[in-house]
């Protein structure tokens, strides 16, 4: 009895541990004066919210993203990303407003609202100076607005759209 015992408590242990290294990869918050001086370190995700005084970098960021220039680097990231400068290297959804450019290298799915809006594959609405998709599914309002593959246009002004 005390040997499955302890066989239990040991077992138990191992699994606890093992399961560490995947909850520090999470944070709740953060905040960052520019990275790396933060709470969380770049390599984390951000579950709820993340200000950025002057830059954040993480992998993802969920829910609430604040500052001047705000980085994701990798994951989905979803909900409010308002900054100046929204730099996202995977998949974004939600809104996103840049008081200067909205980047997306991944898909984005949602809105987007600044001077330059920029994604590879986006399905939604662009509104902006300059609106650029290489594929887009939705409607883009702006000044210059391109769509590579599939749009009305390739470049119009004004509006362009791709359903």
């Amino acid at each position: 009895m005390k040997s499955s015992r302890v066989f239990f408590l040991a077992l138990l242990a191992v699994c606890t541990l093992s399961s560490l290294p995947a909850l520090a990869a999470e944070k709740p918050v953060n905040l960052s004066l520019v990275t790396p001086i933060s709470i969380a370190k770049e390599t984390d995700s951000v579950t709820a919210f993340r200000f950025s005084l002057l830059y954040g970098k993480n992998t993802s960021v969920e829910v609430l993203d604040l500052g001047l220039i705000s980085h994701t680097t990798s994951g989905l990231s979803r909900g409010l990303q308002w900054s100046a400068v929204n730099i996202a290297e995977a998949d974004f959804k939600g809104l996103q407003i840049g008081w200067l450019v909205n980047y997306n290298a991944g898909s984005f799915e949602g809105v987007q609202f600044g001077f330059v809006n920029h994604t590879m594959n986006g399905d939604g609405l662009q509104i902006g100076f300059v609106n650029y998709a290489q594929k887009y599914h939705g409607l883009q309002i702006g000044l210059a607005n391109i769509i590579s593959q599939d749009g009305f246009m390739p470049v119009f002004p004004f509006v362009n759209w791709s359903f």
